[in-house]
């Protein structure tokens, strides 16, 4: 009889083909996540927090925090330092961001693959303002009010230098 475990490793060969899909180490990565909103839910109950209601305004704060966060963590040549260890940087490939390659295989890759996508990272940042919203409320507003402020900056940035360059 085949194992778990046997049975996992021919799905997992099958699903990658050719390509290096590092599945288990997507796994671990989804269980981390799974367990740290598991621990922030259990820390929010035990310590009877009420839960927010949203208005449509802290949604959309949350949204513009959430873009400008990820985009920070994922692609800021300041951040670079947290991607390192993952990445192998390549050039830039727009103002004030980075274009790097993921390195390594496994858990390695995985990571790199989460740090490097604006996309991916983005279910964590949103995570952490939530867990914020909860925890520390009134930080947490003006934490994300700042990221907001500099998301809606970097969009006016971006009208000016195409207003610029279509007044030739």
């Amino acid at each position: 009889m085949i194992s778990l475990h046997q049975r996992l490793n021919r799905e997992a060969r099958a699903y990658k083909g050719d390509d290096d899909r590092p599945l288990a180490a997507y796994a671990g990565l989804m269980t981390l996540y799974g367990a740290t909103v598991g621990g922030i839910a259990a820390a929010a109950r035990a310590g009877r927090r009420q839960l927010p209601s949203p208005s449509p305004w802290d949604v959309a704060l949350n949204t513009l925090a959430t873009h400008q966060l990820s985009r920070l963590l994922a692609k800021d040549p300041v951040t670079s330092p947290l991607r390192a260890p993952f990445t192998r940087f390549e050039g830039t490939s727009g103002p004030a961001e980075l274009e790097e390659e993921v390195r390594g295989t496994g858990a390695r890759k995985a990571v790199g693959e989460l740090v490097t996508c604006p996309f991916c990272i983005g279910l964590w940042a949103a995570t952490a303002c939530t867990a914020g919203s909860i925890f520390a409320p009134r930080a947490t507003r003006l934490a994300t009010a700042t990221l907001a402020a500099l998301s809606a900056a970097d969009f006016l940035q971006y009208a000016y230098a195409a207003a610029q360059k279509a007044a030739g």
